[in-house]
């Protein structure tokens, strides 16, 4: 598929990560419809050339690729098959559901899907609202090769695209990922703490290190919020913890023992029980500054 072609796209769900991809499309030449529950947040589209739908049926009655960006599995499922959506479809469309939901429900959508002759792509991302601004996310993407490959052009709008394997294969990289990110924020928050404790500055040990094998995106860029101690979201701690939640919940399918998943999972539990579930997830320093009674020494 190609811009010349006029590939349309409708885009359901233009919040903090849909907003920006959908600007990347638009941006790219692609004739994009937006949606969302919250219609404001779609409207914030038009002026970058979007056309605004009032249902989610309405936004894919005309469109060849349908993007779905959803807090869960269960708003996408609301979205796809109760709201009129896949009676919507045109024959020939493509559901790409980018949200991070479990495998298991991607496999679902997609066989439902399938049975009204639609093919279905997940297509979770990696690289936050930042990727999603400069249209550099990583794309995981699970289905039929073909299928991905003719979605080439869409998926070069928003960022670098690796098919990984048939249906939900895109989802289990993506809790993968989640895996990684959790476990490395709880590891850079921790060693903030244990640098400061023994007396050295933790903007100064974060530089010094950079460059080395501790090197990465949390450290840079979660290690910055850390030290700057900005934590609006950014990824916020409820959706961490939802992530984290589906890898147990598929560790517990494939028998595997995951302990260090298992701590992490357990903090943010911990920091989202304390009413911190819409602060970004790098604040789980504030939980283990909490529990180390650290806090009132940073006010």
């Amino acid at each position: 598929m190609t811009t010349t072609t006029k590939t349309r796209v409708a885009f359901l769900g233009t919040g903090l990560m849909g907003a920006p991809m959908a600007r990347r499309l638009l941006g790219a030449g692609f004739p994009v419809t937006a949606w969302n529950r919250d219609i404001s947040k779609a409207e914030a589209l038009v002026g970058n050339g979007a056309t605004l739908a009032r249902t989610a049926a309405e936004a894919v009655s005309e469109a060849d690729v349908v993007i779905t960006m959803l807090s869960d599995g269960q708003a996408v499922g609301d979205v796809l098959f109760s709201a009129g959506v896949a009676e919507a479809l045109k024959p020939g469309a493509v559901v790409v559901d980018m949200s991070s939901i479990a495998p298991p429900i991607a496999k679902d959508h997609s066989a439902r899907l399938s049975d009204r002759g639609i093919a279905h792509v997940d297509a979770p991302v990696s690289g936050g609202v930042v990727g999603a601004e400069a249209g550099t996310l990583a794309i995981m993407a699970g289905g039929e090769a073909s299928v991905v490959s003719d979605l080439t052009d869409v998926f070069a709008a928003l960022g670098r695209v690796t098919h990984v394997g048939p249906s939900g294969a895109g989802q289990i990289c993506k809790l993968a990922n989640q895996q990684i990110v959790a476990i490395t924020i709880g590891a850079v928050a921790e060693a903030m703490m244990l640098v400061e404790a023994g007396g050295a500055s933790r903007e100064k040990f974060r530089e010094a290190i950079r460059g080395g094998f501790a090197e990465s995106r949390i450290l840079d860029l979660h290690g910055a919020r850390m030290v700057e101690r900005r934590f609006e979201p950014g990824g916020p701690s409820r959706l961490q913890l939802k992530d984290l939640n589906a890898v147990a919940a598929m560790a517990a399918e494939f028998s595997l023992d995951l302990p260090l998943t298992a701590d992490i999972r357990r903090a943010f539990e911990a920091f989202v029980a304390d009413g911190n579930g819409d602060t970004d997830h790098s604040a789980l320093l504030l939980h283990l500054e909490k529990i180390n009674h650290r806090e009132e020494d940073r006010k």
